[in-house]
């Protein structure tokens, strides 16, 4: 949570930079790649079965889920955009209750609905700021959203199957890396990152591989449908962030939202 917390933030402000979603998804690959292939042979999780495929499964939906959240961000606010990306665990909780029999208890629904509402509470935008959302930017953070649920929920698959949560990313990332660059290649005909993404990207790279890492490992000893929505309630400490770090304004209803967040990691952690 604070780790993909720490990823928004990053990604925030290389968009406000001026960074193009497609460098900076090739980038922020070319580091994550060897960051998780690290974490993976020094935990001794650096072991293949037929079941890690579903890594490249994973890489492609979230390759998909973070470009076009990216994306939003050139013509959409962060303060829609970001709520909205992070309701993909209501997605994965939804499959691994329907699909692999997670209990569905009334902690979960309560933690769950609370993470919304403090989603809302900390981040959501006025009335006027919505309106002038762009149709492009609420397709793309959409679609987004459903893709880094799917992917969230292939992890549980993988894990099923016997794969280690290391052999899982790093088969992601070899997936990422691969396709990321090849679209940049094949859309520019050039490999020339910009400055803003050479600043931002090496820092978000290492952040999500963490981030990754340790929440498929809580995955692999728990419910998807525990560990996953308290991992994407990272929008918190964006929001702490913000209040502490780039002045951002402090209100009663961010006030509640925290509190509202905290209620929920209370419900989420009782399971």
């Amino acid at each position: 949570m604070l780790l993909f917390g720490l990823g928004d933030l990053i990604y925030k402000r290389g968009a406000a930079a001026g960074a193009p979603a497609h460098h900076f998804l090739m980038v922020q690959s070319w580091l994550f790649a060897p960051s998780v292939l690290a974490y993976a042979y020094f935990t001794g999780t650096l072991r293949f079965v037929p079941g890690s495929a579903w890594g490249a499964l994973a890489g492609f939906f979230i390759l998909i889920g973070f470009y076009n959240f990216a994306r939003s961000l050139a013509s959409g606010s962060i303060s829609i955009n970001a709520p909205v990306f992070r309701l993909s665990f209501v997605l994965t909780a939804a499959l691994a209750v329907a699909l692999l029999g997670e209990p569905l208890t009334a902690y979960k629904v309560a933690g769950i609905a609370l993470a919304l509402a403090a989603a809302w509470l900390l981040l959501g935008a006025p009335a006027g700021e919505a309106k002038r959302e762009s149709r492009e930017s609420l397709a793309r953070v959409l679609v987004a959203t459903v893709a880094v649920g799917l992917g969230n929920f292939v992890y549980t698959l993988g894990l099923r199957a016997g794969a280690t949560p290391g052999s899982l990313i790093v088969i992601q990332a070899a997936v990422v890396v691969t396709l990321a660059t090849s679209f940049v290649a094949v859309k520019d005909r050039r490999i020339a990152p910009s400055g803003a993404v050479l600043r931002y990207a090496p820092m978000a790279a290492v952040v999500l591989a963490l981030a990754f890492a340790f929440m498929v490992e809580a995955m692999a000893r728990g419910e998807a449908s525990i560990a996953v929505p308290i991992a994407q309630m990272g929008f918190v400490v964006t929001a702490v962030l913000g209040f502490l770090f780039l002045r951002e304004g402090f209100t009663a209803r961010k006030g509640v939202g925290i509190a509202v967040a905290a209620a929920a990691l209370a419900c989420l952690a009782h399971g």
